[in-house]
């Protein structure tokens, strides 16, 4: 891949920050390799506003009505059979603003990691009008239909059960590529000390457990699940991303730190004992990559639930039912453990392959 020059443009979307994380270390990459990447959010190629109010909408439901959003993944995205609506009449409106970009830019390659950029893509692909190789890089670890188009060239997922899954569904190219984080996951954080003698001011002697919310702040009851980790013994770490509401109501909580937006995350996560998950997304990816366990509690309806069950499936990460399992599992992670041992080796073997290198038409 070196050497050979191309123009690549990878489509995302501003849903949080997982997806546009994900973007933003594939063009990253794609420079390193001497190409020329473009990233664009797909939900700004919409015309008349939709995209905007598509995020709006998103982020309104998961952090205020999770199960408005449970009951729109059950009608549209959930898999099985039977008859479903499909994501490519809305896709479809941004047809001509992608196409158009494409050519200026002279695209060689595109590679899209949101689902509704993969059905835009792969609509245009079997139309003949996107005339360069196009992949999707599923960054789900429950792949559900939306991500699915005949028309995509190729496939690139996290595991192999989510790529025999495509391969069953469509009977295109799948690969398991394993997920993508920026390399400062996988090596020594310099700046785990600083969060130790944080951590250590705050509460000596306690280990910290981080509690994610996403780049939204969206969980239920967090504020709960901190309380029952202080009882327990632990620093309770609640990561409330962007959201000042939830930042400020679980500051009343005794014994807890709540964080805002973090910089640092490879520091931060070097620094932990454990992260309680409640999204399987881009913060338990880098979780493992930076060899940090990982347990799933009250995932967010949706693909957040199933991305929390695959992953336990996987043997990756725990998933507790209630606030004793939930205990009971970060008891069982004891630093010198051989069930910690084995979870962080589990983890980080999901890291297979640079998927930039299996990008079609690169």
């Amino acid at each position: 891949m070196p050497g050979d020059r191309r123009r690549l443009l990878i489509v995302s979307a501003g849903m949080g920050a997982g997806h546009d994380t994900v973007a933003g270390e594939l063009a990253r990459r794609a420079s390193a390799y001497g190409h020329e990447p473009h990233v664009v959010d797909v939900l700004r190629l919409l015309p008349y506003g939709l995209g905007a109010g598509l995020r709006r909408g998103y982020q309104a439901s998961v952090r205020h009505a999770p199960w408005v959003y449970g009951g729109i993944y059950g009608a549209f995205l959930r898999g099985g059979s039977g008859p479903r609506p499909s994501g490519v009449p809305l896709a479809r409106l941004a047809a001509g603003r992608l196409t158009d970009l494409a050519d200026r830019l002279e695209i060689d390659a595109v590679v899209s990691v949101f689902h509704l950029a993969a059905q835009l893509t792969g609509y245009l692909r079997s139309r003949g009008v996107l005339r360069v190789p196009s992949t999707v890089f599923v960054l789900d670890f429950a792949v559900h239909r939306q991500w699915l188009h005949p028309g995509t060239d190729r496939y690139l997922c996290l595991t192999d059960a989510a790529a025999a899954e495509v391969r069953r569904a469509l009977g295109v190219p799948a690969v398991p590529t394993g997920p993508v984080v920026a390399p400062a996951f996988l090596a020594p954080a310099a700046g785990a000390a600083g969060w130790r003698r944080r951590f250590a001011g705050r509460a000596p002697g306690r280990p910290p457990v981080l509690l994610s919310a996403g780049a939204w702040g969206a969980a239920a009851d967090l504020a709960g699940t901190a309380r029952l980790l202080a009882a327990g013994g632990y620093l309770p770490v609640v990561l409330c991303g962007r959201n000042e509401r939830l930042r400020a109501r679980v500051s009343r909580v005794p014994s807890a730190l709540a964080l805002d937006w973090v910089d640092d995350m490879p520091g931060l996560l070097a620094a932990a004992y454990a992260l309680v998950d409640n999204a399987a997304g881009q913060t338990a990816v880098q979780a493992l990559a930076a060899g940090l366990p990982v347990v799933g509690h009250r995932p967010l309806p949706g693909h957040g639930a199933e991305g929390v069950r695959r992953m336990a499936e996987l043997g990756v990460s725990d998933l507790a039912g209630n606030g004793a399992a939930l205990l009971a599992a970060l008891g069982r992670l004891t630093e010198t453990g051989p069930e910690r041992a084995a979870r962080v080796a589990r983890g980080r073997a999901l890291f297979r392959q640079d998927p930039l290198s299996r990008v079609a038409g690169l």
